[in-house]
């Protein structure tokens, strides 16, 4: 799957969703966020403005002993 977790904040005025970042690239992520953000606008009712972010992070950890 594309997306790992998506979390909706600040009073629903958010949402936050982490994608996997081997499965998909910079412009997907763009993509992705514009998709989100219309389908809210065409389906729900609210007022004022709703923040769409796509998360797409990698991680590299390493310990010096």
């Amino acid at each position: 799957p594309y997306v790992n977790q998506a979390y909706a904040i600040n009073a629903g005025r958010e949402i936050r969703v982490f994608v996997n970042a081997q499965k998909m690239s910079d412009n997907e992520a763009v993509l992705l966020s514009k998709e989100i953000a219309k389908e809210i606008q065409d389906k729900v009712q609210y007022p004022g403005e709703i923040k769409v972010n796509v998360i797409r992070e990698t991680r590299s950890v390493n310990y010096a002993k």
